[in-house]
């Protein structure tokens, strides 16, 4: 039976290489991109190969919309037809602050990263998905790592909190449009998660977690994304699309 494939943008560390390393367990052959070549990407390739998975280093910018279609194609050659996008490439602000203080160049950098270059990598996977005869038996599903500031506002990093918004509703409408050939579509919201870019705050998001801003008091880890975007992939949650998952420790359960 042929392996499903996986493209995981953002996949040198963080959240992006453990869902690579959680699908590679799962089945998946991966390609895994981040901005350009080095030993993050080369050692993160060569973990997922040790699994058993053919592994891919697929360098480019996201934000680079004509980089999209040659990558997908050196995919394609690699490894064959891609059966799932993971969206997990993002930037945070250049500086946190006050959103009257915002520069125009840190809200473009945060909207052409986690919201354009996510419509336009959705679109060109979209388009492959549609051109393709579907299976049944291999699901294609398209998930985008958002953040839960797509609705929790964070002051300090409004231009953040804005592209990651817009994110989020391109998720569902890629759901809408893509719901009838089959394919499913979700916005993956983590919390306060330890990972190398939450590293300088870290320990703020300790102290409010314990602090009661979590139902679970304790911040997540990388795996615990991975885990639950490696169920959406393998359509562990069938008859579901459009759906924000929320991987938070009930940080955004409305209470009184």
């Amino acid at each position: 039976m042929t392996r499903p494939v996986a493209l995981v943008t953002g996949a040198s560390r963080g959240i992006g290489r453990a869902i690579a390393l959680e699908l590679a367990r799962q089945g998946f052959d991966l390609a895994l991109n981040d901005v350009a070549p080095g030993e993050e990407l080369a050692a993160a390739v060569k973990d997922v190969a040790a699994i058993g998975a053919r592994a891919l280093a697929l360098p480019f910018d996201v934000a680079d919309l004509q980089a999209h279609a040659p990558a997908l194609m050196r995919l394609e050659e690699a490894l064959g037809p891609i059966t799932t996008l993971v969206n997990n490439a993002g930037v945070g602000v250049m500086q946190r602050g006050d959103p009257l203080d915002v520069t125009e160049a840190s809200f473009d950098r945060c909207m052409r990263v986690n919201a354009k270059a996510v419509f336009f990598l959705c679109q060109a996977v979209a388009r492959r998905f549609v051109a393709q005869s579907g299976d049944p038996g291999r699901p294609r599903s398209i998930i985008t790592v958002t953040s839960s500031n797509a609705s929790a506002v964070a002051v300090p990093r409004s231009e953040y909190c804005a592209s990651k918004a817009a994110a989020a509703m391109i998720s569902r409408c890629f759901a809408a449009r893509l719901g009838s050939e089959g394919i499913a579509v979700y916005d993956v919201q983590p919390g306060l998660i330890e990972t190398p870019m939450t590293a300088p705050v870290i320990g703020s998001y300790k102290a409010r977690a314990a602090d009661g801003l979590c139902l679970f008091p304790w911040v997540g880890q990388p795996e615990d994304v991975a885990r639950v975007v490696a169920s959406l992939a393998t359509n562990r949650l069938p008859y579901t699309t459009g759906h924000v998952i929320s991987v938070d420790g009930g940080m955004l359960l409305p209470r009184f």
